[in-house]
């Protein structure tokens, strides 16, 4: 078969398959054209879920008669020259608006601002259209009809209008972020118009008109510099998750990414901190000499390549882990109202009423007058029964210091315990709920932690060692790993073909269940095992030997023990979040028991 040279308008669908997969796909591109002509308000209108029509209007520099007609021609572009190692725009390919026109109706109207009028251009399946004079405002409208229909058949694998126009809603959301200074609005037939105003420099203000205002009081700001590259945007507190990871957004120079390995790294970072099936939510923006990373890696220009992937990836793990062992123990603000709707599913008196910080000039419950500390005098009816103190006391001490004079602390003082679980804690403006097992398991696990980077870990010598009944492949495996179980001063050795003997236990655990942590992790490496043991994984074992030796619940614990446990609280990272990710305790504020009583 003899070789032949592919026409035009061939060619130009060919690479359409690849660059325009779906109506998001284009309006990406449109919308990266707009970016790199410096607009500052970008409308774009759908109909059809983008597939009747997809317009972009902006505000840019807009182009010329001569830049017009080059526009539509394949590899023509402003954006770069002779290399590739310099890429400081979205776009750079010279590929999307043939692509367009290959397969569409694409009409394209522009004018620069220093031109009397302006021109029109258009290309219908492949065929361009001889130039013509057109009315228009400075910049640039690009017009793009009956998607696909000079190709049927991608017709076929394209989604439902909603789900389509739900992909251009997504993209125009990353583009907002990425790009807080531009006036985004979004409009059409198919969808309610959602308008995203310019906030400037304010990157968590444009964030907060996107993920939600809870993000503002949930998220920690994160700046970090590692050799020549710097992160730095917000993540979200490990209690304020969500169930996907849509709401995880990454920029490398301003671009847009959806890359495997900064995913990758931010599911890391927050190991252990969230519960299985939910996601953290995250808006991180790399910056790096343009020659350090590869973004000619996929023609929709997605994913990137970077030239160091383990230094890219340690920044954004180390970066996240250390703001949230500093400030990411703290409920998220959404657990109240969570709170409240449970209590009152269907009774809102508060709906229309301003919700303000709670006070004691204004409440509705006066005279209440506070005192310092704790607010005892307001409990004096309580004085007969015995109640617990805000005594700090280490790892539940049997002789209690002295409790501080006038002593503030963010938990606050133990209250009671309710259903031998629950630890009701007042603080200076509402109260605490805390899930002492959860809490426990936390504080023992990075007690464990922070012995693992200095030495073995002591255990105790059991008196009668026990014997664990398991499967021999599993025997097998625990005897594989029983040296890096010993540093975590678990010890047990072989007893017969189908059975472990224990002889020492994690002595900081006390009493364990050995029976059910041998079956655990036991389970656990057969999913894990790999030629290089568990070394990389250690912690992932102490988290399971933590949750089998920590308070239980069902356990009645005296005040000064509830106590001592808020104040280890207080001062370990990460004590927002028990081994498994889930919160250990629910703050409500005064305000919030106010409105539900209907008092504000």
């Amino acid at each position: 078969m003899a070789i032949r040279q592919l026409s035009e308008t061939l060619i130009n669908q060919i690479a359409a398959g690849e660059v325009i997969e779906r109506p998001a796909s284009a309006a990406k591109e449109l919308i990266e054209n707009a970016l790199d002509a410096g607009a500052t308000r970008i409308e774009i209108a759908t109909s059809g879920g983008g597939k009747a029509l997809l317009r972009v209007s902006d505000n840019g520099s807009g182009m010329n008669a001569a830049d017009l007609e080059l526009a539509v021609r394949r590899h023509c572009t402003s954006k770069i020259s002779e290399t590739l190692e310099d890429i400081r725009t979205l776009g750079f390919r010279g590929e999307a608006l043939p692509s367009i026109g290959s397969v569409a109706r694409l009409s394209i109207a522009s004018r620069r601002r220093d031109s009397a009028g302006g021109h029109e251009i258009a290309v219908a399946g492949g065929k361009i259209a001889h130039l013509r004079p057109a009315a228009a405002n400075p910049g640039t409208i690009v017009e793009v009809r009956d998607l696909f229909f000079a190709t049927p058949a991608r017709l076929k694998f394209l989604k439902t209008e909603k789900a389509e126009a739900g992909a251009i809603t997504e993209i125009v959301k990353r583009m907002a972020i990425a790009f807080p200074a531009v006036r985004f609005v979004l409009s059409g037939s198919d969808r309610t118009t959602l308008e995203f105003p310019a906030t400037g420099d304010d990157h968590l203000g444009r964030m907060a008109q996107v993920l939600g205002k809870e993000f503002r009081d949930n998220a920690i700001a994160l700046d970090a510099v590692r050799e020549e590259i710097s992160l730095t945007g917000f993540a979200g507190v490990p209690t304020f998750n969500r169930g996907n990871s849509a709401h995880q957004y990454a920029f490398v120079n301003g671009r847009p990414v959806q890359d495997k390995l900064i995913l990758s790294a931010i599911r890391g970072a927050y190991a252990e901190t969230i519960p299985s099936g939910r996601h953290p939510v995250a808006v991180l923006s790399i910056t790096l000499d343009p020659a350090l990373v590869d973004v000619n890696v996929h023609p929709a220009k997605s994913d990137v390549r970077f030239r160091d992937p383990g230094l890219v990836r340690g920044l954004i793990v180390g970066a996240i882990r250390e703001v949230l062992a500093r400030d990411g123990s703290r409920a998220a603000t959404t657990g109240a109202s969570d709170m409240l709707r449970s209590f009152r599913p269907g009774f809102q008196p508060h709906a229309q009423r301003p919700q303000t910080a709670w006070s004691a000039e204004t409440s509705p419950s006066r005279p209440y007058q506070p005192t310092t500390g704790f607010g005892e005098r307001p409990q004096a009816s309580f004085d007969g029964l015995s109640m617990p103190t805000a005594r700090a006391e280490p790892q539940f001490s049997p002789q209690p210091a002295a409790p501080e004079p006038n002593a503030r602390y963010p938990l606050g003082a133990a209250r009671a315990q309710i259903h031998a679980n629950y630890i009701v804690a007042q603080t200076e403006d509402g109260l605490v709920i805390v899930d002492q097992h959860a809490a426990h398991e936390r504080l023992v696990f990075e007690a464990m932690r922070k012995a693992l980077h200095s030495k073995r870990l002591a255990s105790q010598v059991l008196l009668i060692p026990e014997i664990i009944d398991i499967p021999e492949e599993d025997c097998d495996r625990l005897m594989q790993h029983a040296a890096e179980l010993s540093e975590l001063g678990l010890a047990i050795e072989r007893f017969g073909p189908g059975a472990i003997a224990v002889r020492e236990t994690p002595a900081m655990l006390g009493e364990v269940d050995a029976h059910g942590l041998i079956r655990q992790l036991a389970d656990e490496i057969a999913e894990w095992d790999t030629a290089s043991g568990l070394s990389a994984k250690l912690e992932y074992v102490a988290a399971t030997m933590a949750c089998h030796g920590s308070v239980r619940s069902g356990r009645r614990l005296r005040p000064e023990e509830m106590n001592a446990l808020l104040r280890e609280m207080e001062v370990t990272p990460g004590s927002g979040q028990c081994n498994h990710g889930r919160p250990t305790y629910i703050e409500l504020k005064l305000s919030d028991i106010e409105r539900l009583f209907g008092r504000s």
